[in-house]
Parts: C-alpha cells; sequence; structure tokens
C-alpha cells in the first residue's frame, strides 16, 4: 500500500515544485515506483520532467472534471520507477468546474487509490493557493512536506496553511499528517540563512527535516532542461541533498518498506 504526500505551501516561491520533482526522482532513483501529480495550473513539474503541456491529452483537469481516470492519464519519464501524471493549463478553470460535482473535496482521494496498489509513493505537486485543489491534495494524502525557503519572512502565511491543515482533518482526512518540514534555499556563509533555520526549528521542533536543501545553480539549471538534478548532474549539491530527504522519509516510513535497499545502508 503506497504512501500519499502534498507538497504544499500557499507562499510562491519557497521551492515547492522544485522538491516535489526531486523528492520523486530520488525515490525513484532508490528504486521505489513513484508517481508525481502535478496538480498546479503552472504544471511547472510536467514541464520540469521534460514533457510539453501543450502535447497532453489526458492530464490531472481530465481527472479532476470526470471525463478521463487516473490509468489513462500517466506518463512515463526518463527514470525508470518514476511516472506522472501532467497538468495543463486548462486546470485554470477547474475549480469552477468542479463546483457542482457530488463530494467535490474527494475527486482527487477516489482517482489515487488504484495508484496506491501500484506505487510506493504518490507526490502531488500543489498550486500556491488553498484552493479546492490543494483541499482535494490534503484530502487524497497521508501527509505533507512543507518546504520554507530560508529568507526574510520564511513563516509568514504558514498560519494559514496549518489552520487550512486543522480543517481538513476535522472535516476530510482525520489521517493527514505533517511528514516534515523542509529548509529550502539555505546558504551556508548567511547569518540569516542560520537564523531562519534556528526560527523554524523552534517553531515546528522535531517536524524539521534533518536533510536541508542548499542554494545550487544546477538545482536551478535542471528545470529548464526538462531533468531532475539527479539526471542533470547526479554529483551536485541539490541532488545529494534531495537524496538524502528521499532516504530520512523512507526511514521514517521504514515500516512499509522493511526491505528497501536504503534500509541497508
Amino acid at each position: 500500500m503506497g504512501k500519499v504526500i502534498s507538497i504544499a505551501n500557499q507562499k510562491g516561491g519557497v521551492g515547492k515544485t522544485t522538491t516535489a520533482i526531486n523528492l520523486a526522482a530520488s525515490l525513484a532513483a532508490i528504486e521505489h515506483p513513484t508517481l508525481i501529480i502535478d496538480i498546479d495550473p503552472q504544471s511547472n513539474s510536467t514541464s520540469g520532467l521534460g514533457i510539453d503541456s501543450k502535447t497532453v491529452t489526458n492530464s490531472i483537469y481530465e481527472i479532476m472534471i470526470g471525463s478521463a481516470d487516473l490509468t489513462e492519464s500517466i506518463r512515463e519519464t526518463e527514470l525508470d520507477f518514476l511516472d506522472l501524471v501532467p497538468a495543463h493549463i486548462n486546470l485554470v478553470g477547474a475549480e469552477i468546474e468542479m463546483i457542482d460535482r457530488d463530494e467535490r473535496e474527494r475527486i482527487l482521494k477516489k482517482a489515487v487509490a488504484e495508484a496506491r496498489e501500484r506505487y510506493d509513493f504518490v507526490i502531488i505537486d500543489c498550486p500556491p493557493s488553498l484552493g479546492l485543489l490543494t483541499i482535494n491534495a490534503l484530502t487524497a494524502s497521508d501527509s505533507i512536506v512543507i518546504p520554507v525557503q530560508c529568507e526574510y519572512f520564511a513563516l509568514e502565511g504558514l498560519g494559514q496553511l496549518l489552520n487550512t491543515i486543522k480543517i481538513v482533518r476535522q472535516h476530510l482526512n482525520p489521517e493527514l499528517d505533517i511528514e516534515g518540514v523542509l529548509l529550502t534555499m539555505y546558504d551556508t556563509r548567511t547569518r540569516l540563512s542560520n537564523q531562519v533555520a534556528e526560527e523554524v526549528k523552534r517553531y515546528f521542533d522535531d517536524r524539521v527535516f534533518k536533510a536541508v536543501i542548499s542554494r545550487n545553480v544546477r538545482l536551478a539549471e535542471a528545470p529548464s532542461f526538462g531533468k531532475p538534478a539527479l539526471l542533470y548532474d547526479s554529483m551536485s549539491v541539490g541532488a545529494k541533498n534531495y537524496l538524502a530527504l528521499a532516504r530520512e522519509i523512507i526511514k521514517k516510513n521504514r515500516k512499509l518498506f522493511k526491505n528497501s535497499p536504503v534500509l541497508s545502508n
């Protein structure tokens, strides 16, 4: 039974899509069958994995409005253990089209149910908002990874996200857990990064991942080539950071994956 993890933060520019792509790629590199679902209308996870959204026929949009199912929307990627459900610009209007659908908050949960049997991990890249698409993602998920950038106002808006998580738990998904808070864009040379890291750890305590994502040129360049950092430059700091995060998540969920290669490392 696979685990579904949403990558969410309504604040833009925190490394959310970078985390979705590279965490999914790292899990796949450790030979865990992984599906990444791009539910962000900007389609950055789709293009970041080398797929032109203009060429997509079935996407998460068709799934959300009920004209396609998950199986026929899955696309293979360059990585053997990584598949993608792409996004399309039509997703911009999906929330309006979903309004009159029965159980509109649970559409994605029903669609993802079959993927749990096929994949060890399902990673959902959420839009930078707390609308119906993100509510669907949180309702479908077992847990959430919250990227927080090591810059000024890092904790700005997180109270609203935590309140949304609380509401989802109360009304839609009582099992939703915080997988962890991920520090991104960390720069060891600056006092600011260290101060922000301390503040986030004080606020979230042991829910902050030990793995930290450093500022890295290769990590920033990789999406323009349609590749995760592991394929663009496997020796880059960014690729190594996300491999460390993947190993940490696998170890945290060791009961689900007793035979994982990472646990013998």
